[in-house]
């Protein structure tokens, strides 16, 4: 299957996906010393975030989808040279609104927990008006 969202996306900050089937997404994030908060190398969250973002979208799969709301649990601390894997999986679909759940997890420990709520409008939503 084809990748078709978030193309021009940084995946050094977001991930790489590396698997994607219909309504799933394995997106591998490689943390790095520019995601770094503090000395000790603990991660900053909203580059957590943002991979679960990423992993969610791509589970959905359309070059409109947006993220419009998100529950979310960050379950352990990720540090500097951690991999982390979110695996997303589409949990319920209703008309262009979409809930899907995203684990992310360092080896066989969940670090993140999540359930985000996307919409994918008819056009990109910056042509609306």
């Amino acid at each position: 299957m084809d990748l078709k969202t978030h193309l021009a996306i940084d995946r050094t900050l977001c991930g790489d996906v590396v698997e994607l089937e219909e309504g799933y997404a394995k997106v591998v994030l490689k943390t790095a010393k520019q995601m770094q908060a503090d000395e000790r190398g603990l991660v900053h969250g909203g580059f957590t975030f943002g991979a679960a973002d990423f992993a969610a979208k791509v589970a959905v799969n359309d070059p409109n989808v947006v993220l419009v709301a998100a529950e979310v649990k960050f379950l352990a601390p990720v540090v500097v040279g951690d991999e982390v894997v979110f695996e997303a999986h589409i949990v319920q679909k209703e008309g262009k609104k979409t809930k899907v759940a995203v684990i992310g997890s360092v080896g066989d420990k969940d670090v993140f927990q999540g359930t985000m709520q996307t919409y994918t409008p008819t056009t990109h939503i910056l042509d609306r008006s």
